[in-house]
């Protein structure tokens, strides 16, 4: 009986340090600094902080269109500690486009559903490509480069999904991450960019960048004005929904508490302010749909990206 008591004196202080969380939590931006979701991903994260009485961490570890971020996520311990905040694209795109990625929707659990990444096509202010009829004419007459945050992103395979349906081939020229390339087309060495548009909105509204289409199946709010890619005669849409996941087998209870920090989170009128100046539109996705929308855009994508002729590489 008394070594049973020492035993039980023994595991309390464990059981009590057991409790989530009781350490600072890193949630993993695997994109190059700069971009939109630094912003918001920030709020996020002090909203977690006070919700979860620990500080939160952001770092950006980008390379390989969010896969080598996205990778560490997975390699972490499954204990709520290490979450990466993303597009879909690492987890939903990139295992079928590249061979032995290590990652897939099996290697994560999804938190939740947070923004929609709104994918746009830019030109300089001076260009004289006016809408997605133009630039698809212009590049019957000449070659035309144009830069992604990527290889095999969501915006590069958004400029893929016009080629296929029009015939014109573009040059795809690869950055990390989109301010790069951004500057690249500023600068007059692209013709046009496929970005984020949350990225590229302060150069919008500074009027250095025009947005000529959405591939989104609506327009974004903030500028209404600007036709989909549908809505102009091309069947290129390509949605990005965004969210926060933990590694595959982190325990239920801190999933719970995660989704909690999530969802309130969303709702935090200091992320609403800060998505609404950088042009993102919030997309609250509750654990439940957000897990099923990631199984089925991994399917989807399976299938698209055979019938678009994209080989894995």
């Amino acid at each position: 009986m008394r070594r049973f008591l020492i035993a039980l004196a023994l595991l309390a202080p464990v059981a009590a340090k057991a409790e989530f969380p009781d350490r600072p939590i890193t949630i993993v931006l695997p994109y190059a600094p700069g971009s939109a979701s630094d912003s918001y991903g920030r709020a996020l994260g002090e909203h977690f902080t006070r919700m979860m009485g620990q500080p939160v961490v952001l770092t950006n570890r980008d390379g390989g269109s969010g896969v080598v971020g996205m990778r560490s996520v997975a390699q972490s311990a499954a204990d709520g500690y290490t979450l990466g905040l993303t597009p879909v694209t690492p987890i939903a795109v990139q295992p079928h486009m590249v061979r032995n990625l290590g990652i897939g929707p099996d290697s994560f659990q999804p938190v939740c559903g947070t923004n929609e990444n709104i994918i746009g096509l830019v030109v300089r202010a001076d260009s004289d490509i006016r809408d997605l009829p133009g630039l698809v004419a212009a590049g019957r007459q000449r070659s035309l480069t144009f830069g992604s945050p990527g290889p095999n992103s969501l915006p590069q395979l958004a400029v893929v999904r016009i080629q296929n349906a029009t015939g014109v081939e573009f040059s795809h020229i690869p950055f990390r991450g989109d301010p790069p390339h951004l500057n690249e087309l500023l600068a007059g060495r692209l013709d046009f960019s496929s970005a984020v548009v949350a990225s590229a909105s302060g150069l919008i509204d500074g009027d250095r960048l025009r947005l000529i289409a959405v591939f989104s199946a609506r327009r974004h709010p903030d500028y209404p004005n600007v036709p989909t890619a549908r809505e102009q005669g091309i069947d290129a849409q390509q949605l990005s929904q965004v969210g926060i996941y933990a590694p595959r087998g982190t325990p239920e209870p801190v999933m719970a508490k995660l989704e909690e920090a999530c969802r309130t989170g969303v709702e935090d009128e200091t992320f609403r302010r800060v998505a609404a100046t950088r042009r993102v539109p919030v997309n609250y996705m509750s654990r439940a749909d957000f897990t099923a929308m990631v199984q089925s855009e991994y399917e989807a994508y399976g299938r698209i990206l055979r019938e678009l002729g994209v080989q894995p590489e």
